[in-house]
């Protein structure tokens, strides 16, 4: 299958839209919540519990309820790994992540997958994604994103709602027509498999999701400030800008107040979520 003629010119705008941008999934994405100072079976484990916590949830309040959980666990000189975890109580898991999307149910997977860790993987995590959508509660996105951040091992594409949605409105999806008529996160998978570079598999998802969250959100997305919208290379834009325009790309300009805008609300609307401190992320201009 071949690359829609327009990927490489998206891709180009889309890298340099966000090495100006930064969004939640830079600063307390699932890759950056478990303890990088952990043994390694552990560090595995919070990896894996992150993306069972991310589902239907912000990343900001993903992050706020790995911390509880480890600052349950500390209470009780326990450490955030399988062990630790298999020795709390349901209603204690459930307590923790209660601002999590679906909350009880996921505390019910957290304790069921803990437990099978411990009894068949040595409170290890499974090292294939077949074994991983084995345990309760783990589809796709999260086995192919949880093989890359704990094993390292880039062996498909993470597809969450936002690299879904905009694989569609970029038309990426126009080359396969079982992927556009099923309409689901799977078949969008599945489909970019068949042409994306596999170089590619992992940088798509976190351009795709901080794009999303920050200049693209379904609800109210930034048309006007978009250098994809500017260069025509989205069928859905509703504002076009000129190019001369947009100060934060201009390679020239001194003047990040466009992007601190948009930054400036999402960070707050996101780390406010769970109190968390709004620490801002040092701007990296493109050049």
């Amino acid at each position: 299958m071949k690359v829609p003629s327009r990927f490489y010119a998206q891709l180009d705008a889309l890298r340099i839209i966000r090495q100006s941008i930064k969004g939640p999934v830079d600063y307390v994405g699932c890759h950056m919540l478990p303890d990088q100072t952990a043994e390694p079976k552990a560090r595995r484990y919070q990896c894996l519990v992150s993306l069972m916590l991310s589902s239907q949830t912000k990343d900001a309040v993903t992050a706020g309820a790995m911390s509880s959980l480890r600052e349950a666990l500390a209470t009780r000189n326990l450490i955030f790994s399988v062990d630790g975890v298999c020795k709390m109580t349901l209603e204690e898991i459930d307590e923790c992540i209660a601002k999590v999307g679906f909350h009880t149910k996921k505390a019910h997977y957290i304790l069921q997958t803990s437990r099978i860790l411990r009894e068949k993987y040595d409170g290890d995590i499974p090292e294939s994604t077949e074994d991983l959508q084995k345990l309760p509660g783990v589809g796709p996105k999260m086995a192919y994103l949880c093989m890359q951040s704990a094993w390292g091992k880039v062996l498909g594409i993470g597809v969450d709602v936002h690299v879904h949605r905009l694989s569609r409105m970029l038309g990426w999806l126009d080359c396969d027509p079982v992927a556009k008529q099923k309409n689901t996160p799977e078949a969008t998978r599945l489909c970019l498999e068949k042409w994306l570079p596999k170089e590619l598999w992992s940088e798509i998802n976190p351009l795709l999701v901080g794009f999303g969250q920050t200049m693209c959100p379904k609800k109210s997305p930034h048309c006007d400030q978009c250098l994809l919208a500017a260069r025509h290379l989205c069928k859905n834009a509703k504002l076009r800008p000129q190019e001369a325009d947009l100060h934060y790309i201009n390679e020239k300009s001194q003047d990040p107040k466009q992007i601190e805008d948009i930054e400036d609300l999402v960070v707050k609307r996101e780390l406010e979520d769970y109190s968390l401190p709004a620490k801002r992320v040092k701007l990296e201009h493109a050049t």
